[in-house]
């Protein structure tokens, strides 16, 4: 319960208006969308069945997130089937404890890019525990040398532009780089390919976790999750429930929209882990431990996405595949990025800092400055209602009494209005009666 309202909301208000006028970040993010308006257009041309494909994978996520306890149940099933094991972490502090565990201190972590890991802050722990850890998709890596969280689903630096991005890594890696994007990516390949190659543990998330076989399927262009999950000795897939689906087929149709809706006729690759790597080369039987991993642990993470499927309306969000799209629509994302959200970025990403846990205050602030204009509903390629999730979740953090002062102004004045109202019409009622 908030007492004093007052402190919090001017505070993210003028965080906001400052990052919309006083910095570069509203250049960098019209880059993207320009570039995303043209790309996704290009992809509804060579795909006129992109749209067809989105609804069939709104069946898909429907099914999965009404069925998501026996999911999981399943999911844990094959992987242990396929010796992989398996973990169901309730809370953010329980999965980063198993993964500790699993990973020890002193060791080389190499960490493709995964929403979950940030949403829980696994690359920290990991790093309290002696362990030196590090981003291999570039702009993660971007992110994580700027000491900043991701601003965006898909995009994690595209608040950055190419020349603060040269400054970045010439104060951190030591390299002078002229602002040439081609020149920036190679300094970052020359950087990344040693922490590869030496790595002790890879770890990743998944864009869709195939209940029947057990598998990770993951969407990537860099070739850093391949090279995260196939070359160090210990593979550690960390993801959320709600990204399991019933069938192989199924995860092979969500991530084909997924790519779709970020913008790319085809990704570079396609993964799909169903376990530790294995040989049966000598007299048919089966090894763990060839050329890729040793052993392979899959945690899946909950931390309030089973309690909030069981919501009448916020349990929509739990459909998103995570694409970005909504973003590219977002009047206010498009002003100040991610500084939009709180664990996660963006309209939705309110709705899911909430249910993982996130700082209501500012979760609050951020609801109230949603236009509803329902542009990300429009390009959401699942339609999910963000507006509806979005109004829906004010009222709920009404209750819990987070306020921002001017609705509650607003509120008390229409009920003092509304009282002199019913005031004057039960005046009017009894000089009727004496009539």
């Amino acid at each position: 319960m908030n007492d004093d309202p007052e402190d919090f909301f001017p505070k993210y208000k003028e965080e906001l208006v400052k990052i919309a006028s006083e910095t570069d970040i509203p250049e960098a993010v019209k880059r993207s969308v320009t570039a995303y308006r043209v790309n996704i257009l290009k992809v509804f041309k060579s795909f006129p069945d992109s749209l067809q494909l989105a609804e069939e994978v709104r069946r898909i996520k429907e099914y999965s997130i009404n069925h998501i306890k026996e999911l999981v149940e399943e999911a844990c099933e094959s992987f242990e089937r396929n010796k992989a094991s398996c973990y169901l972490a309730k809370t953010a502090k329980e999965a980063n404890e198993i993964v500790g565990d699993l990973v020890g201190s002193g060791k080389l972590v190499v960490k493709a890019k995964s929403m979950v890991t940030e949403e829980i802050g696994l690359r920290e722990y990991l790093q309290e525990l002696g362990n030196e850890v590090w981003e291999t998709d570039l702009g993660e890596l971007i992110i994580q040398l700027a000491g900043e969280r991701p601003t965006h689903l898909i995009y994690p630096s595209i608040h950055m532009t190419r020349e603060r991005v040269a400054k970045l890594f010439k104060e951190k890696l030591g390299v002078e780089v002229e602002p040439d994007i081609s020149k920036l990516v190679a300094t970052a390949r020359r950087f990344l390919r040693d922490k590869l190659v030496k790595a002790d543990v890879g770890i990743s998330g998944a864009n869709a976790v195939a209940a029947d076989s057990g598998s990770i399927l993951t969407i990537e262009n860099e070739s850093n999750i391949r090279l995260s999950t196939a070359l160090p000795p210990k593979y550690i897939a960390v993801t959320g429930v709600e990204k399991i689906v019933p069938k192989l087929r199924d995860a092979l149709t969500v991530l084909e929209a997924t790519w779709r809706f970020i913008g790319y006729p085809a990704p570079s690759y396609v993964n799909m882990i169903f376990s530790a790597s294995k040989t049966g080369d000598i007299e048919n039987t089966v090894t763990y431990g060839a050329q890729g991993p040793k052993e392979m642990h899959v945690v899946l993470v909950d931390n309030g996405r089973i309690e909030v499927a069981k919501h009448p309306v916020l349990k929509e969000s739990l459909y998103c595949l995570k694409c970005g799209a909504c973003m590219f629509e977002c009047p206010i994302f498009t002003l100040v990025a991610g500084n939009y959200g709180d664990k996660y970025p963006g309209g939705i990403g309110l709705i899911w800092s909430y249910f993982t846990g996130g700082n209501k205050e500012r979760i609050t602030s951020m609801l109230y400055a949603c236009a509803l204009c329902y542009r990300c509903k429009e390009r959401c390629p699942l339609k999910i209602d963000t507006p509806r999730m979005i109004t829906t979740l004010r009222s709920m953090l009404v209750k819990e009494g987070y306020v921002p002062p001017q609705v509650r102004e607003i509120a008390e004045e229409t009920l003092e209005a509304n009282e002199k109202i019913l005031e004057e019409l039960e005046k009017n009622i009894q000089k009727n009666e004496r009539k």
